[in-house]
């Protein structure tokens, strides 16, 4: 028999509203002994007194909803209890709940994987539930909603249902060559081949768009020691994230902060002072992990100190390119009205009063647009849907140039099951628990 699971379906901690979720064949008999009524029409809202089934003690009165199988989030019975927050009301829920019999506290993601197993969801709408709990920014919430509502998983079972069309045409050669059939029947396959091979194509040239809006643009401060590049990340952080000193040296590691740039999420790091000559071997390695830094960032804030005008930091000025924006520092000490550092345009600001902040965050965000702003296109959002799709495509060269159908038709199906694991189609049991156990209980 199917276990019963059961686990807070909301953040743990003191809160206005607590949610405990039940699923599986006992969640009803769980609910009618903690309530001792009738159970409630199914989808009908009825509050109700929870009462320990054992003491009779009163827990809480709670707004509970129950779902018939099919028709819940598992594809299960389901029982949804909406409890007040209070940590003495959800423990005893929860330990009354332990005590029945046939039910179990779910493993994390258990709620999701069960959901999968029914059909409720495919893998790539799974991985969905759990990016849109992630989400801390507009854009990541509207990934992530665009994937659970199924579109990245409509587009992969498209393109294998053409593969399917194509494989029989290929197969129809091979199994009746002797028939009367019309000439050149696996011959219609190869421009579907190579038009999916194309998209697919398309589609992984997306410079990582999707994988970096789950995770957050990374953006770099960069500069000579002193420059004033932890000032300016305090003041874009609005908080006092690194010390500032006017000793050189200070910043001896990598600092990060996670903010918000027009709905777009963005790793920002300080990063130790560039110079030749270091103080000792802890700023040394400082340096070090400050340039690896600045050659893995999506962006780069090169910071010049306006009061050393017209001299610039040599460090800094190598790491100029098109994926930096530059920026003039201290312009409230001196006023250095210069449109351009090193050839290139900057920015002028003053992280100490604040003039220009805007300007260079406007700039930041029009960086970071440019950089996860998608086509309209679904985007692939794991590196597991990116190997998968290399897999699909490298197979599908494979068939168009293979000197018989029979090696043609292998290749072809070797892409169709390329596709079908993204989603959960084919070969996904060594996939549910990496999928799986990174999953909040609840989910």
């Amino acid at each position: 028999m199917i276990p019963t699971i059961f686990a807070l379906a909301t953040a743990p901690g003191r809160a206005g509203v607590a949610v405990v979720r039940v699923s599986g064949p006992a969640s009803g008999d769980a609910l009618a002994a903690l309530t001792g009524k009738p159970l409630p029409k199914p989808r009908m809202a009825t509050l109700v007194r929870l009462r320990d089934p054992k003491t009779g003690e009163a827990l809480d009165d709670a707004l509970v909803l129950r779902f018939a199988a099919p028709r819940s989030f598992t594809g299960e019975d389901v029982v949804e209890l909406y409890l007040h927050g209070g940590r003495a009301v959800v423990a005893g829920v929860v330990e009354a709940l332990s005590a029945l019999p046939d039910l179990r506290v779910a493993e994390p993601g258990e709620f999701t994987r069960r959901a999968f197993e029914n059909g409720k969801l495919d893998l790539t709408e799974a991985e969905a539930v759990a990016d849109l709990v992630d989400a801390e920014t507009s854009a990541q919430r509207r990934q992530a909603l665009r994937q659970m509502e199924g579109a990245l998983g409509k587009l992969y079972d498209g393109w294998r249902e053409r593969l399917t069309r194509s494989l029989a045409h290929i197969e129809a050669d091979i199994d009746f060559s002797d028939e009367d059939l019309p000439s050149g029947v696996s011959d219609a396959a190869r421009p579907v081949l190579d038009a999916l091979a194309a998209e697919i194509d398309d589609h992984l040239d997306d410079r990582g768009r999707g994988e970096r809006l789950r995770e957050g643009l990374h953006i770099a401060i960069v500069g000579a020691p002193n420059a004033g590049k932890s000032s300016l990340l305090n003041a874009l952080a609005r908080r006092e994230a690194a010390i500032v000193s006017a000793r050189a040296g200070t910043t001896r590691d990598v600092i990060e902060v996670h903010l918000d740039l027009g709905g777009y999420p963005v790793v920002l790091a300080d990063t130790a002072g560039l110079r030749e000559a270091a103080a000792d071997e802890v700023e040394e390695e400082g340096i070090r992990r400050a340039l690896d830094r600045a050659a893995r960032a999506d962006v780069k804030v090169a910071v010049f100190d306006a009061t050393a005008l017209p001299a610039l930091d040599p460090a800094t000025v190598a790491l100029l390119d098109k994926d930096t924006v530059v920026v003039l520092n201290k312009t409230d000490v001196v006023d250095a009205a210069v449109p351009t550092v090193g050839g290139w345009e900057a920015v002028a600001v003053s992280a100490r009063t604040g003039a220009g902040l805007p300007e260079l965050e406007r700039r930041l965000t029009a960086f970071t647009a440019d950089r996860l702003a998608g086509s309209g296109a679904p985007a692939l959002t794991r590196a597991r849907h990116r190997s998968a799709l290399e897999e699909c495509r490298d197979a599908l060269r494979r068939a168009l140039t293979a000197p018989l159908p029979e090696l043609m038709a292998e290749d072809v199906r070797l892409a169709s099951r390329a596709l079908g694991r993204i989603t959960g189609r084919v070969d996904v049991e060594d996939l549910l628990d990496v999928i799986f156990r990174d999953f909040c209980i609840g989910k």
